[in-house]
C-alpha cells in the first residue's frame, strides 16, 4: 500500500468500518463469482440527502460499501477456490433527470470517483449502464474526467434488449426478475427490494438545516480568494479539539494544521497538515468534528475560500479544547 493510501485509510477509519451495521449492497454474483453492486437512480432524492447529512458521512457510506465488497471478494475466493478480486456495478438510470444533476451531488460524485481511482483502482470489472435516458450523455460528461481511461473502458452501455445482454455477464439465477433474471423477494416482489436499495424521497423532517439552530460563539467573513485562520494553543498531549461551523454564501474549505513557527502567520504549505483540507457543504448542513491532538503546539483551523474568486463566505463557528481523561479500567 502506498503512503497516500495508508493515510486515506487512517482518515476514513477504514480498518474499523466493517464494524458498522452495513446496508445491503450485494445481491448476487457475476459469472466469474464477483459481487454485484447496484445503483438505482429512480427515486433518488439527491437534494434531500445533502440536506439531511454531511457529504463526509455520505462518502464514508460509499467507502464502507467498497470495504464490504472487498470482503465479499475474499469470501468468494475461499468458496470458489480461485482468486476473486473485482466487482460488477449495475447502474440503472431509468428516471435520471436534471434534479439528479444538482451541483453538490455532481461534486460528490466527482470526489467519490477521484477517491475510488486513487484507493480502489482495480476493484471494478464492469460498470454496466442500463436504461440510459438522453440526459445520460450530459451526466457522463460531468464525471468522466474524474475517471481514468482504464475505468472508462470498463463502462458498458446496454441497449433496448438490455435484459438479454445483461445475462451475458450475469447468470439469470443471480438477477432479480426486474433485471431479466429469476430472483424475487419472499413475497414475490420482482425488484428484490429486501436486497437492493431503491431510494425514495427524504422526509423534510430529516433536513438538518431546519432542525439545527445552534448558537455559535464566533463569526468571521472569509473574503473571496482568501482564507481565515483560527489558532488554538494545545498545552497537553491528548487534548481533544472540537469544532462546529456553518457557512453562508456557499460551501467552504476547512482543514486543521499545526504551526511550525510560533508568533507569526504561516501559509498552509508552511505548516504541518493534520486534517487535510476539504470543501464542506456547511451552507446546507452544519459541520462538526473532533481531533485528538497527539502533540502540543498551536493548531490552526483554516477556513479556505481561495477557490472562490467571486463570493465571500460568512462563517459561524464554535471551537473548544478539552483534556481527554481516560476512564479507569473496570
Amino acid at each position: 500500500m502506498s503512503p497516500q493510501h495508508m493515510e486515506f485509510r487512517k482518515q476514513q477509519d477504514l480498518d474499523n468500518i466493517l464494524a458498522w451495521q452495513p446496508p445491503e449492497v450485494i445481491c448476487g454474483h457475476d459469472r466469474e463469482g464477483g459481487p454485484l453492486w447496484y445503483h438505482i437512480a429512480a427515486g433518488l432524492d439527491v437534494k434531500g440527502l445533502f440536506l439531511s447529512t454531511t457529504k463526509q458521512d455520505l462518502l464514508r457510506d460509499k467507502f464502507q460499501n467498497c470495504e464490504l465488497l472487498l470482503h465479499q471478494c475474499e469470501l468468494q475466493t475461499q468458496k470458489l477456490g480461485k482468486k476473486v478480486e473485482k466487482i460488477t456495478a449495475i447502474v440503472d438510470l431509468e428516471g435520471l433527470s436534471l434534479r439528479h444533476l444538482w451541483k453538490p451531488g455532481v461534486e460528490f460524485a466527482q470526489e467519490f470517483l477521484s477517491a475510488l481511482e486513487a484507493n480502489y483502482p482495480e476493484i471494478l470489472k464492469h460498470i454496466i449502464i442500463v436504461r440510459p435516458p438522453s440526459l445520460f450523455a450530459v451526466a457522463f460528461n460531468l464525471i468522466k474526467s474524474y475517471m481514468s481511461k482504464e475505468t472508462c473502458r470498463k463502462v458498458v452501455i446496454l441497449g433496448d434488449n438490455w435484459k438479454q445482454e445483461l445475462s451475458k455477464f450475469i447468470s439469470p439465477d443471480q438477477l432479480p426478475v426486474e433485471f431479466g433474471g429469476t430472483l424475487t423477494d419472499p413475497d414475490g416482489n420482482p425488484k428484490c427490494i429486501t436486497k437492493i436499495n431503491y431510494e425514495g424521497e427524504v422526509p423534510k423532517s430529516y433536513h438538518l438545516c431546519k432542525q439545527v439552530r445552534m448558537q455559535y460563539e464566533h463569526t468571521v467573513t472569509v473574503g473571496r480568494g482568501s482564507s481565515q485562520h483560527v489558532e488554538n494553543e494545545i498545552l497537553f498531549p491528548g487534548c481533544v479539539l472540537r469544532w462546529q461551523f456553518a457557512s453562508d454564501g456557499g460551501d467552504i474549505g476547512f482543514g486543521v494544521f499545526l504551526k511550525t513557527k510560533m508568533g507569526e502567520r504561516q501559509r498552509a504549505g508552511e505548516m504541518t497538515e493534520v486534517l487535510p483540507s476539504q470543501r464542506y457543504n456547511a451552507h446546507l448542513v452544519p459541520e462538526d468534528g473532533r481531533l485528538t491532538c497527539l502533540k502540543t503546539g498551536v493548531y490552526v483551523l483554516r477556513f479556505d475560500n481561495t477557490y472562490s474568486l467571486v463570493h465571500s463566505k460568512h462563517i459561524s463557528y464554535t471551537v473548544e479544547a478539552n483534556l481527554s481523561v481516560p476512564h479507569p479500567p473496570l
